[in-house]
């Protein structure tokens, strides 16, 4: 018996009029740095400019992969688009890898050839950004929590907040000690905080898409939870894999006692499924024990 469970409205869906919000925001002032950047001859708001650019990106990434993600099944796709969700956090993770290189080689090459900045407006630039990516981060919080694909957004996001903490902390500095080479050290320490989470991010998506047992479960649990059903003796060739953040399929065969008692056990089965695992979608093929082999020996050959 096969359970679906189709809920057309996925964790990526809910999230929508944040994530709007937060491309609006984010693309708003990703301009506004640029133009800031080039008057102030601030390498450190160019460079946030860009990382903004990718936030924007990633943003934008994610609002196509839950309209996509939204349609329904079809003949050739029986599953829907679920698994785009999945791939648009896989290339924001590797983005986002790349501009923590980017960041790494663009504070060497600061920390070798100091370049001047307007300390004061670089300060107010890199405050209001702060404040930009605070709210963003914000916005986005809650779905960060059900959603690979917003958890995406939201590390970019706030690895750009980081990065405007830093800019302002430099600009402080260059104001204050006309410390410049504060900035590319600033820039150095948030590449290195950013590249943990993603690579995190990113082995995650790669168990989906390899149809990996979901991190939260154990199939042990899941199979010994399963033979506590009265009825049931056994199960084997037991699967569990993930369709899009926050929902779970699974796949048993059962061996049950009497298989007349379908309707009871499959019901039953699909409650434990549900009630312990979150699990709703589900394929289960109930058997019974095969007959035990019997074999004669006949007399032993001259």
């Amino acid at each position: 018996m096969d359970a679906h469970g189709h809920g057309r409205t996925t964790a990526a869906s809910r999230s929508r009029p944040a994530l709007t919000a937060t491309l609006v925001l984010t693309a708003g002032f990703m301009l506004v740095e640029l133009i800031a950047g080039l008057w102030t001859g601030s390498l450190a708001l160019l460079a946030d400019a860009g990382h903004m650019l990718t936030d924007a990106g990633a943003v934008a990434l994610a609002l196509f992969a839950s309209w996509v993600a939204a349609r329904p099944p079809t003949p050739a796709k029986t599953y829907g688009y679920y698994r785009a969700e999945i791939l648009a956090a896989l290339l924001n993770a590797v983005v986002l890898l790349f501009v923590a290189g980017g960041i790494l080689y663009e504070a060497w090459q600061r920390i070798v050839t100091p370049s001047p900045v307007l300390g004061v407006p670089m300060a107010v630039v890199a405050a209001v950004g702060l404040g930009v990516n605070v709210t963003c981060a914000w916005l986005l919080h809650h779905g960060a929590r059900e959603s690979l694909n917003v958890r995406a957004a939201y590390l970019e996001v706030l690895s750009d907040a980081l990065s405007s903490l830093a800019v302002l902390v430099a600009a402080g500095l260059v104001i204050t000690a006309g410390l410049t080479v504060a900035d590319p050290l600033a820039s150095a320490a948030i590449a290195l905080l950013i590249v943990p989470r993603t690579w995190r991010l990113l082995r995650q998506a790669v168990n989906v898409l390899l149809e990996g047992t979901p991190a939260h479960l154990e199939l042990a649990e899941i199979e010994a939870a399963m033979t506590r059903v009265a009825g049931v003796r056994r199960v084997h060739d037991l699967h569990v894999w993930t369709l899009t953040s926050g929902r779970e399929a699974m796949s048993a065969h059962v061996v049950v006692t009497d298989v007349r008692e379908s309707e009871r056990l499959l019901e039953a089965l699909h409650a434990v499924l549900h009630a312990r695992f979150g699990i709703d979608h589900t394929t289960i093929q109930l058997e019974t024990e095969p007959p035990a082999v019997l074999r004669i020996k006949g007399p032993n050959p001259v």
